[in-house]
C-alpha cells in the first residue's frame, strides 16, 4: 500500500478526500496498490467527519514521516504552499498540487528541484481543474508543434458573461448571482480581473512552447467593464463576448494575453456556457484539439488531484519528464501586437461623430443598434492594426467635441 497525506481540507481537499473513499477498490486497481491517506494538514478540526483522527496541526506530521512516499497540496496560495511543496520534494516526496498561484510563480524551480531529487512534481488540476490538459501536452500532443493555445480558462467570469447575455443581467447582478451559487469569491477580483485565468495561460505557454513565460508578464484585462449594452451589440452582431485566454508563439517571442473578445456564434468557444470552460490547441499536424468540461468545483478538480495521485503511486521508483521551458521567454509589447476592435461611441453630433471616426480610422464597418434599449450612440468595427496606433486613435476620438465620450472598446476576431 502507498501512503499519501493531504495538506489542505478545503473545497478541493475535501473533494479529494471523498474521491479517494468513494472510489477506493477502482484507484487501487489502477495505481496497483490501495492509497492510504495518513495525514491531512488543515488548522480547522472536524470532529464530524469519520476521518476525523487523520487530521493534524503540524506540517512536520507530514514532512518527517518516511512512510509518506506523496503530499497532496491543495492548500492555495503561495505560502506557506511553496516552503511546504519544495520541503516535501527535497526530502523525497513525490507532490501533487492543483495551486495555479504556486504553479505559476515557481513552476520552473519545483520541477528543477524535482529533477535534481529524482521524484515527481504533478500539477494536472492547476490549469483546467477538471479537464485534462497538461498530459495531453506532454504526451498526447509530443508529436505536434504547438502553434497557439486559446481558452476560457476561468468558470466564474465565463458564468457571469453567461448571465448577462441569456438572461439580460447586468455584470452586477450577474456578479452576486455567481457568489451565491458558490462560482465566485467574496472578494472575486482575481477572477473577474482576468489574473486568474492570466496565470493559467502562462502555465500553458511553459509547457507548450518550452519557453518560461512569466505570469506577471501576459497582459491582463478582465469582465468588469462589459455592459449589457455589449451584449445588445454582440446579439445584433451574431457574436458572443468571452473572456479569452490565449498563447501564440510568434518565433522569437510569444504572444500572452487575457481580454474579452467578441467571437462569431460559429466558434467552438461561443457555446461554452456557464461555469464550463475550453482549451482549444493547435497543433500542426493534428490541427484544432478542444478540451471541454467544468473547469473548476470541488469533484471535477479533485477529479484531477486524484488521477496525478495515482500516477504518482504507479511511478514511486522512476521519475516521469515534464516538459517546462528552462529559459525565459520575452512577450511580446501589447501595443505590437496587431487587433481589431469593436469600438461603442456616445455622441454630440451622430453626423460629425462618424465623420470623425472615418478621418480618424479610415473606412470602418459601422453599426447603429436596432434595439430601443440602446440610444444617442453608434459603433464601429477598425481596420486590424497595431493596438498602439489604435489607441492614440481612440485617444484623438475622445477628444473631439462631436463625441461625448467611447462607452467602451472590446477586441474582435473572427478566427478564435
Amino acid at each position: 500500500m502507498a501512503y499519501i497525506a493531504i495538506m489542505g481540507h478545503g473545497t478541493v481537499g475535501s473533494g479529494v478526500m471523498e474521491v479517494l473513499l468513494k472510489n477506493k477498490d477502482s484507484i487501487a486497481q489502477k495505481a496497483g496498490e490501495p492509497i492510504i491517506v495518513k495525514k491531512i494538514l488543515d488548522k480547522r478540526s472536524f470532529a464530524d467527519l469519520p476521518y476525523r483522527d487523520l487530521f493534524t496541526m503540524d506540517p512536520e506530521e507530514i514532512l518527517d514521516d518516511p512512510e509518506i512516499k506523496v503530499v497532496v497540496e491543495v492548500m492555495g496560495g503561495v505560502e506557506p504552499a511553496y516552503t511546504y511543496v519544495k520541503r516535501a520534494l527535497t526530502g523525497g516526496k513525490h507532490v501533487v498540487t492543483s495551486n495555479k498561484e504556486l504553479v505559476a510563480e515557481h513552476g520552473a524551480e519545483l520541477l528543477r528541484i524535482a529533477k535534481e531529487y529524482d521524484v515527481n512534481f504533478f500539477f494536472e488540476a492547476s490549469v483546467g481543474g477538471g479537464i485534462p490538459i497538461i498530459r495531453p501536452l506532454n504526451q498526447c500532443l509530443a508529436a505536434n508543434e504547438i502553434s497557439e493555445i486559446v481558452g476560457i480558462l476561468n468558470g466564474t467570469t465565463n458564468y457571469i458573461l453567461t448571465q448577462m447575455r441569456l438572461h439580460g443581467k447586468t455584470f452586477e447582478e450577474a456578479l452576486s448571482d455567481a457568489q451565491r451559487m458558490g462560482y465566485a469569491e467574496r472578494d472575486p477580483s482575481n477572477d473577474i480581473d482576468g489574473y486568474d485565468a492570466a496565470r493559467k495561460i502562462a502555465i500553458l505557454a511553459s509547457i507548450a512552447f518550452n519557453r518560461a513565460v512569466n505570469y506577471k508578464d501576459v497582459y491582463t484585462e478582465g469582465i468588469s467593464t462589459i455592459t449589457r449594452t455589449d451584449m445588445i451589440y454582440a446579439e445584433e452582431m451574431e457574436r458572443a463576448i468571452k473572456l479569452i485566454a490565449r498563447c501564440k508563439d510568434e518565433g522569437d517571442k510569444i504572444l500572452a494575453m487575457v481580454a474579452p473578445f467578441m467571437i462569431p456564434k460559429t466558434s467552438p468557444l461561443a457555446t461554452v456556457d456557464d461555469a464550463f470552460n475550453a482549451i482549444l490547441v493547435r497543433g500542426d499536424v493534428i490541427g484544432d484539439v478542444m478540451f471541454y468540461g467544468m473547469g473548476a468545483g470541488k469533484l471535477p478538480t479533485a477529479s484531477a488531484v486524484v488521477a496525478d495521485v495515482i500516477d504518482a503511486v504507479k511511478h514511486l521508483k522512476t521519475r516521469k519528464k515534464e516538459i517546462w521551458g528552462e529559459e525565459n521567454c520575452e512577450v511580446i509589447d501589447i501595443g505590437e501586437v496587431r487587433s481589431r476592435f469593436f469600438i461603442r461611441v456616445a455622441y454630440n453630433d451622430r453626423s460629425a461623430a462618424v465623420d470623425v471616426v472615418r478621418d480618424l480610422f479610415g473606412e470602418v464597418n459601422l453599426i447603429f443598434c436596432a434595439s430601443p434599449e440602446v440610444t444617442g450612440e453608434f459603433g464601429f468595427i477598425t481596420r486590424e492594426e497595431p493596438e498602439a496606433n489604435l489607441n492614440d486613435r481612440m485617444a484623438m476620438l475622445n477628444d473631439n467635441s462631436a463625441v461625448k465620450k467611447i462607452q467602451n472598446r472590446i477586441r474582435i476576431d473572427d478566427k478564435l
